[in-house]
């Protein structure tokens, strides 16, 4: 279907937009430098929690800065100042920084609430788009967000401004990731219900199968009877064990299949041991879910057993338990 002769030209307006945030951006980056430094050792330093706040777009924009700098190692949350200035100022303890973002930087639900915070000792860093306003001089640290143009064509709707200081806040909350030591381990602690946390945190103790659901028959059992023991437990396998529980061999699906076409063996009298695997691939209950998931993808199998640092047999578990945990 064509469009109307009078149609917009959409994608020339969408890339006249990120032409000029992006020049918005490189403006803004162009100015990093001892204020910024500034702001990123009050924040390191801040015993308490970096309290973020705005009016408006700003306010969405600080709400965003604040849940970034969580996620990283910097404690945080975001502070609406108009509920502030009618009794949510209460959150704020001595040992908080504030991080104030307006771009006019005359936001009068912020600047009412500055005086409480000065008489309360805490530090102020400022984001504003002039740095002649108010806030900006009252300010510990002011970082200029102050950008050439706005991408609305109207010159009305903040856009390249909004852009540059959720950019900025970006940029802080990275620069104090960095400078903690802040790890993958450490972000995947704060998100356990995601992906990354899956990943990181969840171990193989925490999916393996263990006490009479681990498959498990002597060296001298039949045959038939390992074969039982495997269909009863359901994981395609088992483990072969002595009578200290050490882990011996492993027979599987596919050790099956190779037994039933070789015509040596006598199905009847064959003793597991003489047809199992020996020296089987193994893991330990500390090591994480997604090595699980590594070992089985290179070796081309199904299942894994746990083992102990002694040998002994503690578990067993196959790819559909790495499934329901979501690890693969």
């Amino acid at each position: 279907m064509s469009l109307p002769s009078d149609t917009p030209a959409f994608a020339a307006s969408g890339r006249r937009v990120l032409a000029i945030e992006a020049d918005a951006l490189g403006a803004v980056a162009a100015r990093i430098g001892a204020e910024f430094e500034a702001a990123c050792r009050i924040m390191l330093d801040c015993r308490g929690r970096v309290v973020c706040t705005g009016m408006g777009k700003s306010g969405h924009v600080a709400r965003k800065i604040a849940a970034t700098l969580a996620s990283t190692g910097t404690p945080a949350f975001f502070m609406h100042p108009g509920e502030a200035a009618h009794g949510d100022l209460g959150m704020v303890t001595d040992s908080d920084v504030l991080l104030a973002l307006s771009y006019s930087g005359e936001s009068d639900e912020i600047l009412l609430l500055l005086p409480a915070l000065r008489r309360q000792g805490n530090r102020i860093i400022a984001m504003t788009g002039r740095a002649g306003s108010t806030l900006a001089r009252e300010a510990d640290v002011h970082l200029d967000v102050a950008v050439p143009l706005e991408a609305c064509p109207l010159q009305l709707a903040p856009t390249s401004s909004t852009t540059a200081a959720l950019a900025l806040g970006d940029a802080l909350a990275v620069a104090l990731l960095e400078a903690r030591g802040f790890t993958a381990a450490d972000f995947a602690r704060s998100h356990p219900a995601g992906a990354l946390g899956r990943r990181l945190l969840l171990h193989i103790a925490d999916v393996m199968h263990t006490g009479d659901a681990v498959p498990r028959v002597p060296p001298d059992a039949t045959l038939s009877a390992a074969l039982v023991e495997m269909s009863s437990k359901r994981l395609g396998m088992t483990a072969i064990v002595d009578a200290q529980d050490r882990l011996l061999g492993v027979y599987t699906d596919g050790d099956l299949r190779r037994t039933l076409n070789d015509p040596g063996i006598d199905l009847r009298r064959v003793r597991i041991g003489e047809v199992m695997t020996r020296a089987p691939r193994t893991i330990t209950p500390d090591a994480l879910a997604t090595e699980a998931a590594q070992l089985m993808e290179a070796h081309k199998i199904q299942g894994l057993l746990v083992t102990d640092h002694d040998g002994r047999l503690v578990g067993a578990l196959n790819i559909h338990d790495l499934l329901r945990a979501r690890v693969v």
